[in-house]
């Protein structure tokens, strides 16, 4: 893939980025010519890039894939001040590696309890199906746990040795109702999202205390 076709798929996305969640894909492309393009591509909030082994997916997320990803942001920020979780938002900050050759640019990344080189849980929010297998990039990067926000429900992956397993509730947030946040990742009203769910969660918060006391 040469640098003039790597301009035209630039001038191409950012054409689309204005409408529906769009998907670009190719093979054959080396690291070089990946990491040429994430360049070209600066710091655009409009496209999400994913290698993986020669692969390469550029996506243009939807205007609802961008509100239902910033909810969950918002919605977990107010998870971990009430719970007084020490958490690093590292955003849809690119992580790549080389020698595996692996690189993405997550919706939503976050270190807990101390800061690392990669984060400890990805989210994913999936508005249409295909593209590049992105557990196989993940686990290339070491990401303990995947979430996916699908069809109004997380689906969460942890990583064991070799693979993702499924698993019914986070292990990275043990504590978190994943039930209770679907609730609120789609409501009308952000501002009121956020107001609910807090009050929620510090009502389950005195629950837990009365029932240790």
């Amino acid at each position: 893939m040469n640098s003039f076709l790597i301009k035209e798929i630039a001038e191409t996305l950012h054409l689309q980025a204005i409408d529906p969640e769009e998907r670009f894909m190719t093979s054959g492309v080396s690291w070089q010519q990946y990491e040429t393009l994430l360049d070209q591509l600066g710091d655009s909030p409009s496209y999400r890039v994913a290698y993986l082994e020669g692969e390469l997916e550029i996506m243009a997320p939807s205007r609802k894939h961008e509100l239902s990803k910033d909810n969950i942001g918002r919605l977990l920020s107010a998870y971990f001040e009430e719970t007084r979780t020490r958490f690093y938002g590292l955003g849809s900050t690119t992580f790549r590696q080389e020698f595996k050759q692996r690189g993405a640019e997550l919706d939503a990344s976050y270190c807990i309890g101390t800061n690392k080189e990669f984060p400890d849980l990805a989210i994913e929010v999936v508005e249409t199906s295909g593209g590049i297998d992105k557990l196989e990039v993940y686990k290339g990067l070491g990401v303990l746990e995947v979430w996916f926000w699908q069809r109004q429900q997380f689906s969460v992956y942890r990583l064991r040795g070799e693979q993702y397993d499924m698993i019914a509730t986070s292990e990275v947030l043990p504590q978190m109702d994943l039930t209770l946040l679907a609730a609120y990742v789609e409501h009308p009203e952000p501002l009121d999202a956020v107001l609910e769910y807090r009050e929620r969660v510090r009502a389950q918060l005195r629950a837990n205390q009365i029932q240790l006391e």
